[in-house]
């Protein structure tokens, strides 16, 4: 959906530059219509096995949750705000999951009144107080255990989640034993196990073995008389950030995946986040200053750190593109933004053209972990969102005001 269009760079069929001038900049800017087609081939793979969950994570703008729950995706959750998000977009409580390590009395308390599917368990203390809350509100609890496969997939180490020493889930040898645990529980359904082994994954082959290592627990379980109904694979796989990288598909996925279990009358749970919004937004930033130095130029943007955090957190690689064509000389040039840190910057060693002051340059694929990582660091107002619709534009997130840096202080 980001295509040249004459001398203009389009996302869908609207010009950046006129997005920059009717809602100024930094902006990010979503396509409609790549999102849904990227939650559309998910569905298509899965068919009628069982629930594709978009990770909000990623994103949790209302908008962008309100298209995808009214194309019936479900939820994977981490918190209860996240729960409130999702509730109030009219997501099926019947499809919404709840991960993360640290889940409090009130967001379980939340969670079960609002008879979500399940809570993926990531300890026996969580358990028992799952159990706890479930019988003081006089309800039973769904859950899945999220098992640690002790897979280390290729990937940055920041965002892998399935080997030993992280601190997600329950450790792999004591997963049946967890089972065991929970099914003496008066107030726990044990409904299916789940597993996430990290995010921004390009072979499958680390998906195939951790859904080897479940399916052998699932075995054990059977034995034990626990019959699960879902196996909920997680999410993590990537996308093309830059052209020499392949992601498989999720046909692809699905079909290595299907091919571990044999038991038909299992339901799968995916939990797509990146792979369904990062290549659908795109950060549309204003350059401010040029500076030309012996050792280095730079392109200093009026977004920082605070903005786009994953290049600074991750050393993460976005492609960055003049919105207009131009046909002057380029050179080894650093994107860099506003704020008061060395680690501060878009991008490093980029071969762009010499641009001028308040042209603009487009940050692609940050649908992903963009706008939902940002923050008033350096007391600047959090940006403008829009989504593109065909020849339509909507802002879905207003840009902030100094005033609101004060919104809650006393």
């Amino acid at each position: 959906m980001l295509n040249f269009k004459n001398e203009d760079l389009c996302v869908e069929q609207v010009k950046l530059s006129d997005i920059a001038k009717k809602y100024g900049t930094s902006t990010y800017v979503y396509s409609r219509n790549q999102f849904i087609s990227n939650f559309e081939n998910y569905k298509k793979a899965l068919g009628c096995r069982g629930i594709v969950c978009f990770a909000c994570k990623a994103n949790s703008n209302r908008a962008i949750l309100k298209v995808l729950a009214d194309i019936g995706a479900g939820a994977d959750t981490t918190s209860g705000g996240e729960i409130y998000r999702c509730l109030k977009v009219n997501f099926d409580p019947s499809k919404i999951v709840y991960a993360g390590v640290g889940k409090t009395s009130e967001e379980i308390e939340y969670a079960l009144k609002n008879k979500i599917l399940m809570f993926n368990v990531e300890s026996l203390e969580e358990l028992d107080a799952i159990d706890k809350i479930a019988s003081r509100i006089k309800v039973k609890a769904k859950i899945a255990f999220r098992i640690n496969p002790y897979v280390d997939p290729d990937t940055h180490s920041y965002i892998v989640t399935g080997k030993k020493g992280t601190k997600f889930g329950i450790p792999y040898e004591d997963a049946v034993k967890a089972y065991l645990v929970a099914k003496k529980k008066k107030n726990i359904v044990i409904l299916g196990i789940h597993s996430h082994i990290g995010s921004q994954i390009l072979d499958i082959e680390p998906f195939k073995i951790a859904a080897q290592k479940i399916k052998k627990i699932v075995d054990d379980l059977e034995k034990n008389g626990i019959r699960l109904e879902y196996i909920n694979c997680g999410g993590g796989l990537g996308i093309e950030y830059t052209k020499d990288q392949k992601a498989p598909s999720p046909e692809d996925l699905m079909s290595e995946l299907f091919s571990v279990f044999d038991d038909k009358d299992k339901k799968f749970i995916f939990e797509p986040g990146r792979s369904i919004i990062a290549n659908a937004g795109h950060l549309l930033v204003k350059v401010i200053y040029r500076k030309f130095t012996d050792e280095k130029n730079f392109l200093i943007t009026d977004a920082g750190m605070n903005d786009l955090m994953r290049p600074t957190l991750y050393k993460a690689y976005h492609e960055i593109i003049p919105i207009k064509k131009i046909n002057a000389r380029k050179v080894k040039t650093d994107v860099v933004g506003p704020i008061c840190e060395s680690g501060d910057f878009i991008g490093k060693d980029r071969m762009l053209p010499v641009l001028a002051q308040g042209e603009c340059v487009l940050v692609t694929c940050t649908g992903a972990y963009g706008a939902a990582m940002s923050s008033e660091y350096n007391s600047r107002p959090l940006l403008a969102e829009v989504l593109v619709n065909g020849n339509k534009t909507s802002l879905i997130r207003k840009r902030a005001k100094w005033e609101d840096l004060l919104l809650n202080e006393e």
